[in-house]
């Protein structure tokens, strides 16, 4: 019985998609569940599964074709059998015959079998098909193994330019490469809201630093506890979400968005992680950061990082938000001014930790400093407030025990 492949059901902020990947090709056996096409929007890819053990019939829509929620993309014929390749369908066939379908379906003549992703990133790096050696079904030759001969062929390079001194450089002199690729959905879309939020709000950055010596002390004290008791490590990222939360339960104003003429008061917190992947930045989202422990956080952020790197996060998990956090330090980042959010009035940007001279008490004392960026919508939040609010979560994370005094 043949069915329709559709594109799910998109939620109302996504307008279409991208066929991304087809996993399966025409006449290829699928098991029920089993990934058969990835559909990316400008948030996520979404993996559609096949509904029943049988074969992909057709494909309607090919990769890079756009398009929108519920559009058939192909069809699929539930209970059938994958096709028989064509080079073991004589079972009569003499011996001479056999031996060569057995060499052709191995790959080791004849044309190689190539996925459409595969045969794209073949010609985009000129890769000879019938030089990568096919690891999938009957030879066929998948986008992976395109990618390991190219890794291998880069790796070979060096050496050989050592061994051989015969020229390979066809090109004239002053000749430089360019190649252009476009955007992903995801990328373009974030362009678009960095613009909108730079035009749209009126945005300012005040800066502080902050000592980790305190915080430092603290996880050098308790990381193995803490490792042995919850199973996750102890990071910073979680002191700093419930240092924030505190302070915007403080100052709330910083917690609020704005929509339209009308100021939104969050009573909750929200607080969104930034996360770098392949695909571009994304801001998983932790609810109630309130009710979470700094265990809660960590595994939480453990989690969003391996969903952001496989390209499984979903539309919830990333959707709301009433602040985010950014740490740039991670990658070496100084100093940087993060830029909003939108809806959302308050970023805050952690960077660097740095070994500086301080005075302290009159004396000059070597200390881990960080400097700490919050960048607001002054339409929202006065500088007062954005100072204030920065303060705050500068002597929580200067002193810990206050988050659990609440002083």
């Amino acid at each position: 019985m043949s069915t329709e492949i559709k594109a799910p059901v998109f939620p109302e902020s996504v307008a279409e998609g991208e066929v991304a990947t087809w996993h399966k090709q025409p006449g290829e056996a699928c098991t029920r569940d089993e990934l058969i096409v990835d559909i990316e929007t400008d948030k996520v890819v979404i993996e559609v599964v096949a509904p029943a053990d049988g074969v992909i019939e057709e494909i309607i829509k090919n990769e890079g074709d756009t398009i929108v929620s519920g559009e058939v993309i192909g069809r699929f014929k539930a209970g059938a059998a994958a096709s028989a390749p064509a080079e073991t369908s004589a079972e009569a066939a003499p011996a001479e015959d056999a031996a060569d379908q057995d060499e052709s379906a191995s790959g080791s003549s004849g044309d190689a079998i190539l996925s459409p992703a595969a045969r794209k990133l073949a010609n985009e790096h000129n890769v000879d098909p019938a030089a990568v050696k096919g690891t999938g079904k009957d030879g066929r030759v998948s986008k992976e193994d395109v990618q390991r001969h190219i890794d291998a062929a880069k790796t070979s390079q060096p050496a050989a330019a050592k061994s051989a001194a015969a020229p390979e450089v066809s090109v004239a002199a002053g000749e430089r490469v360019e190649k252009r690729v476009p955007m992903t959905r995801l990328r373009a879309s974030i362009a678009k809201r960095l613009v909108s939020a730079q035009q749209n709000a009126a945005m300012l950055t005040t800066f502080n630093e902050v000592n980790m010596k305190p915080l430092m002390d603290l996880r050098k004290q308790y990381k193995d506890a803490f490792e042995k008791r919850h199973g996750v490590k102890l990071g910073f990222m979680s002191l700093f979400v419930k240092a924030a939360t505190e302070a915007l339960k403080r100052y709330p104003m910083v917690n609020a968005s704005i929509d339209g003429t009308d100021m939104v008061y969050h009573g909750y917190q929200d607080i969104g992680v930034a996360v770098s992947s392949d695909r571009g930045l994304v801001v998983p989202v932790l609810r109630d950061t309130d009710a979470m422990g700094l265990a809660d956080v960590e595994k939480k952020i453990v989690e969003y990082g391996t969903k952001a790197r496989e390209g499984k996060l979903s539309i919830e998990e990333m959707t709301g938000g009433t602040f985010t956090i950014s740490n740039g330090g991670v990658f070496g980042s100084l100093m940087s001014t993060p830029i909003l959010n939108p809806p959302q009035t308050g970023i805050l940007g952690m960077h660097k930790i740095q070994e500086r001279p301080m005075a302290v008490n009159g004396e000059v004392v070597i200390l881990p400093m960080m400097y700490l960026a919050l960048s607001y919508d002054h339409r929202m939040i006065d500088g007062k407030e954005a100072v204030q609010f920065l303060v705050a979560i500068k002597e929580l994370v200067e002193d810990p025990a206050r988050i659990l005094l609440d002083v």
